[in-house]
């Protein structure tokens, strides 16, 4: 049943009339997957874990997409055009730092360091914390984005919407900017770019201005040298 349902996943357009493809099928099993181990081990719910038994489907090699000049500068100006007073922010951020959507979006103004120009993200894909630089455009711009800072917010991007506990407090979240951006892609006409990909493309400007291997690896955040070769070729 698992098998059939993912079978049918691939191929079919998301919400924003993209094509699923295979890793993002091998996503969801890997997430159901983690479930059912939850439910095997822990909960004692289930005997066995049925995913043990289903092959993940192979996955092309990992792409590197970069922007272009002109794309580059038709999205900044793209985003500036939205309504998401946070998008343009983030995807600068994102171009400068090289930093994942998550964790700026998750970014929290206790981990800016405005006096040595850096940003301490404590919550990483790999669970180490990291340090990269913030200068800049980007600099300039949290910096002005600091005078909107809502009180009691620990988010630098919260959401519009804020949950209020039955004693009274404000609970805020990040933003969810996907409806913002695939729209901002849209008016800017780039075609097959993903958020993710601006990390691409802040690793190249790093390697292009003469960044070593290593350096580029400290700043993304990579344990070995392997994907940021994809980067600097």
């Amino acid at each position: 049943l698992i098998v059939k349902h993912r079978n049918e996943l691939v191929g079919k357009e998301n919400k924003f009339g993209r094509s699923i493809g295979t890793a993002t099928a091998n996503r969801y099993t890997q997430a159901l997957g983690h479930v059912l181990t939850i439910a095997t081990k822990e909960w004692e719910w289930i005997n066995q874990n049925p995913m043990v038994k289903i092959t993940k489907y192979k996955e092309a090699k990992g792409r590197v997409r970069f922007l272009t000049d002109e794309e580059r500068v038709n999205l900044l100006k793209s985003c500036q055009e939205t309504d998401n007073t946070h998008l343009y922010k983030a995807v600068v951020l994102a171009l400068s730092t090289g930093a994942r959507k998550m964790e700026i979006l998750g970014l929290k103004w206790q981990d800016i360091d405005f006096t040595r120009g850096q940003i301490v993200l404590h919550e990483t894909k790999n669970g180490e914390r990291r340090v990269i630089p913030l200068q800049g455009l980007a600099m300039d711009l949290i910096r002005e984005h600091e005078k909107t800072k809502i009180e009691d917010c620990p988010f630098v991007f919260p959401s519009a919407k804020v949950k209020k506990t039955k004693a009274g407090t404000l609970i805020y979240q990040p933003i969810d900017i996907r409806r913002a951006w695939e729209n901002a892609l849209t008016r800017a006409k780039i075609k097959d770019f993903r958020f993710h990909d601006l990390r691409h493309s802040a690793a190249s400007y790093l390697a292009m201005n003469g960044a070593s291997l290593a350096e580029i690896a400290e700043v993304l955040g990579h344990k070995t040298l392997q994907m940021v070769k994809r980067y600097a070729h």
